[in-house]
Parts: structure tokens; C-alpha cells; sequence
């Protein structure tokens, strides 16, 4: 499975401007065997705290675009957006297929530093996605920094797709992470990471596609909008957990939704 993804230098509450430059990047993308395409997190806006202006709903723009896109190019997309449902305001992860069928997660850890929990919902359900064989656990930014939340991996998924608005202050903490969350869950991890400056902070970026290892198998250029594609193998996961059953010797546990 090849996997595109697009460290993005996002225009500040510019939902226009930054999807067209979206839909350029993933048009390009047709005929090149890629089978699923990754954006930033809140790719058309940014990290923005001002839901009331920039949310929309999934009948707007933005997701209708991506269905679009989507079945024209035969490419799977995957992005997160503030969304606004039954008057409510998430910040909400879409894996939209070709087929047009939509898979959605709610983000669960919202950054209460930058009060998130204040303006948004968090979600309390993960979402897996089947697709062409490989099955995909999405999760967002802030997530990343809760292992129990994404330790279901071990054992229901083969892959980690994160989106994120990740600053660069705090650039070594998302590196050590996404190998970490690699390692102890033996699978791929996709972190996308947007760059450039937003009112509050810089992004470098330092998107990356890992193996089960913890070995980099794309990187994209820190601080340039970038993007970089990398193959990942359902069968070499497989063959490596058969040979190597960690997971066999953890714990088992419950999780409570707060």
C-alpha cells in the first residue's frame, strides 16, 4: 500500500485558499499508484480556537470537496476539520474512500492548554478503518502523547495514521512518540504534521512514515512545505509480529471514558 502525505504550510482561517492548494497536491497524485493521501490536522484553517467562525458542517465545502476529489482520483483522503454537528463542535478526523463512503473519528485528548476542551467536544469511541487490507487506527495530535488510547494497535490494527498541529518547541517530543507508539504497538505509524507559523507558534513539520521497528521509511524536509510517499507491507508486519509476539506478554485492561 503506498501512502502519500503533505506537510502543509497552512493559511491562518483561509478554508479557500488552503483547500485549493489541497486538491492540487492530491491531483497530482493520480496515476502514481498512491492509494491513500494524508493532510494536517485542521489542514483548512489551522489550529484554530474560533469554532464559531471556521466550523462547517459535512454538507459544506470542505468534506464534499474531498469526497470529490477522492473518486476522481481513486485515492483515499485523510484530514481533520472543526466540525460542527447538531450544535456541537468537534475536531473531527474523515478517512473518506473513493466509493465515497466516510469513516470518522472525534478527536478524544482536546490540548486544554490551548483550550480546546473549551471550544470543542472530545469523542470517546475509537474508529479502525478496513481498507485494502490494512487496517488503520486514526488518532490526533494531541493523542499522541496517551499510549493506553492508542494500544488497541497491538492487537485490531496495522497501521497509525496521526494528524497534527505539533509546534516545533516541542519538535523532539513528537519524534520520540511516533517511534515509541511504533514499537511497543509493533506497527506503522503515519504522523502529519503541518509547518509553517500560525498567531501562536512555528511548525516544523517533521512528518514521517515509520515501520514496526521504529525505522523511518519517508521523512519530509523540516520546516518546507513538503510532501513524501512511502510503500507500507501488510505481509512484513504480519511475518515480523508472528516471529516476534510481544504483544502476547501485555497486560490486559479496561478503558474508562472520562
Amino acid at each position: 500500500m503506498k501512502i502519500a502525505i503533505f506537510q502543509m504550510d497552512i493559511q491562518w482561517e483561509n478554508s479557500s485558499w488552503n483547500l485549493e492548494k489541497a486538491k492540487l497536491w492530491i491531483q497530482g497524485l493520480k496515476n502514481t499508484d498512491t492509494q491513500i493521501a494524508v493532510l494536517p490536522e485542521m489542514f483548512a484553517t489551522g489550529f484554530s480556537m474560533n469554532p464559531t467562525k471556521i466550523a462547517q458542517t459535512e454538507n459544506d465545502e470542505v468534506v464534499k470537496a474531498m469526497t470529490e476529489i477522492a473518486l476522481q482520483t481513486n485515492i483515499a483522503i485523510v484530514f481533520s476539520m472543526a466540525t460542527v454537528d447538531e450544535g456541537k463542535y468537534y475536531n473531527r478526523m474523515f478517512f473518506v474512500e473513493p466509493s465515497g463512503l466516510i469513516h470518522r473519528y472525534d478527536k478524544k485528548h482536546l490540548f486544554s492548554m490551548a483550550g480546546e476542551n473549551n471550544n470543542y467536544t472530545a469523542g470517546n469511541q475509537h474508529t479502525i478503518v478496513n481498507y485494502k487490507g490494512a487496517r488503520l487506527l486514526l488518532l490526533v495530535c494531541y493523542d499522541l502523547r496517551f499510549p493506553v488510547w492508542s494500544r488497541i494497535a497491538q492487537t485490531q490494527a496495522d497501521a497509525i495514521i496521526y494528524v497534527a498541529s505539533w509546534p516545533q518547541s516541542r519538535e523532539h517530543a513528537w519524534k520520540t512518540l511516533l517511534q515509541a507508539r511504533a514499537i511497543e504497538n509493533q506497527c506503522y505509524v503515519i504522523g502529519v504534521n503541518r509547518t509553517g507559523d500560525d498567531p501562536g507558534n512555528h511548525y516544523s513539520g517533521d512528518s514521517v512514515i515509520i515501520d514496526f521497528m521504529g525505522k523511518y521509511i519517508a521523512q519530509c524536509t523540516p520546516n518546507l512545505e513538503c510532501a513524501c510517499t512511502a510503500e507500507i507491507s501488510i505481509d512484513n508486519l504480519n511475518l515480523f509480529r508472528l516471529n516476534f509476539p510481544a504483544h502476547q506478554d501485555a497486560e490486559q485492561y479496561n478503558i474508562k471514558i472520562n
